[in-house]
């Protein structure tokens, strides 16, 4: 028994002593007996708020934001009450600018407004009325002026004129001027109707003003004179009583 220990120990001592143990043929198959460890494969699905920041995405490029400020939309160079205009709907589509609120061409227009009845004082329509008038914010195709007394004889104009002539009229006589389109015309209106009045002349309030001037005038003196007369009187009484107090036969208690 003793023998086969010492044989062991021997075949041991050889080993370790042997250039074999060293060889690379040895060192490989010892290498290739140990166990490889791969490493741990790991799949993210999402990404969470508490996740550590060495596994959170970077940071995605935001496109740029346009921050010009546009300048602000221009009413249109548009006044209802002149007459052959450029519509205001072509000025919106060349310059683009803002036309006021137009009801459309299958409704009926609203009422225009009557600036004016003026007698004419020159050329050869001396003494007749000519009507004025603002267009309504409206589709309008064209107006119509009727006048008291004369239903039946209703006056037409064109969509782009804003004046006309009523003839002769009396004092008193009411006009009105109304729009049409193809879905119908406006409504009379207190502003779409008015009564010919006839306006002051210049000569009549030349004549007012020389007659308020001259009792304007005539009061300045009656007011001079009154202050004038007080003061006459104030020194009269004035010299009256040095006079009367410089004379030595006058006295309080009577004439000496």
């Amino acid at each position: 028994m003793t023998s086969q220990h010492r044989n062991l120990a021997l075949l041991l001592l050889f080993l370790s002593t042997s250039p074999l143990l060293h060889s690379p043929f040895f060192t490989h198959a010892v290498s290739t007996s140990r166990s490889i460890t791969l490493p741990r494969i790991r799949f993210v699905t999402g990404l969470d708020d508490d996740e550590d920041d060495h596994h959170s995405s970077p940071p995605t490029a935001l496109s740029p934001v346009n921050t010009s400020i546009q300048p602000p939309l221009k009413p249109c160079k548009y006044n209802p009450c002149l007459e052959n205009q450029e519509p205001c709907s072509k000025l919106l589509r060349r310059t683009g600018c803002l036309c006021p609120g137009i009801s459309g061409a299958d409704q009926p227009p609203q009422a225009p407004s009557i600036q004016g009845l003026l007698p004419v004082s020159e050329g050869d329509n001396r003494g007749k009325v000519e009507i004025q008038w603002c267009a309504p914010p409206s589709v309008v195709s064209k107006y119509r002026v009727m006048v008291e007394g004369r239903e039946g004889d209703a006056l037409e104009f064109g969509d782009g004129l804003r004046r006309g002539l009523v003839g002769s009229m009396e004092v008193g006589t009411k006009v009105c001027v109304e729009a049409v389109n193809h879905a119908g015309h406006s409504a009379p209106s207190d502003f779409s109707c008015k009564r010919y009045d006839l306006p002051e002349s210049s000569d009549q309030k030349l004549l007012a003003g020389v007659i308020g001037g001259g009792v304007a005038l005539f009061l300045l003196l009656i007011i001079a004179a009154v202050i004038l007369w007080k003061h006459w009187m104030y020194k009269k009484a004035k010299r009256n009583s040095t006079d009367g107090l410089g004379n030595p036969s006058y006295s309080t208690e009577g004439t000496l």
